[in-house]
């Protein structure tokens, strides 16, 4: 219980921080001080991110060290991931784009074979994820179809 109780006023302390910094930018709009608010925001904002992002490491390293059953199933759930990027990466093409405005992007150094390579990777993978949830909407749709009978 007294976890709890800390953990709330934890929350309410940072929830109440965000709230000032929040209202401090947006009363500093039109004014010299607003690109400084904006950093300060950011800060905060990447600040929490890593801090939830450790907490949320921290926690499920644990929770998996106590539960070996769901361990085992997110570890099920990495390789599927480790799978399907691994199959996009070969389905992936590191060739350079020929759309409207793509020579800038290569004459700048900012699209390169390897960045084109990832580009390509990423779709593919959306690409597969998209089509397996199809699937699984469809083949469990019916499936329920069946077990209703």
């Amino acid at each position: 219980m007294k976890l709890e109780k800390v953990t709330n006023i934890l929350l309410w302390v940072l929830l109440a921080i965000s709230a000032v910094l929040i209202i401090m930018l947006v009363s500093s709009i039109d004014t010299d001080s607003m690109g400084q608010w904006i950093d300060t925001n950011l800060n905060w904002a990447c600040a929490l991110l890593f801090g939830v992002s450790g907490v949320a490491v921290v926690f499920g390293l644990i929770h998996m060290a106590t539960d070996v059953q769901s361990a085992v199933k997110g570890l099920v759930a990495l390789v599927f991931a480790a799978v399907v990027f691994g199959i996009a990466y070969m389905l992936a093409s590191d060739a350079l784009p020929t759309f409207y405005g793509a020579q800038e992007l290569i004459d700048s150094g900012e699209l390169t074979h390897s960045v084109s390579k990832w580009v390509g990777t990423t779709l593919y993978a959306t690409y597969i994820l998209l089509a397996l949830i199809i699937l699984s909407v469809v083949v469990f749709g019916v499936k329920q179809l069946f077990d209703r009978n």
